[in-house]
């Protein structure tokens, strides 16, 4: 990289907001690979029943839940 380039703030905000991007979509990708093994123990159908539904939803909460008190403990340190 240029290095008159390092100090614009254009490209720093953006490379900000692509590491977030990047962050959040390894979030989902990991969230979604932990709760379909936990919640979908079957081939699935062409939609979810109830309890796997559930289970997903309730998987996905507690997931972010957990993923919000970590953040918040490094952000504290």
């Amino acid at each position: 990289m240029d290095p008159s380039m390092a100090n614009n703030p254009e490209l720093l905000q953006f490379l900000a907001q692509e590491k977030e991007r990047a962050m959040v979509n390894e979030m989902v990708s990991k969230m979604t690979s932990v709760c379909w093994d936990k919640c979908i123990t079957s081939a699935p159908g062409s939609k979810f029943s109830s309890s796997e539904s559930s289970c997903l939803t309730h998987c996905a909460q507690r997931y972010m839940d957990m993923s919000m008190i970590i953040m918040k403990r490094f952000n504290s340190q």
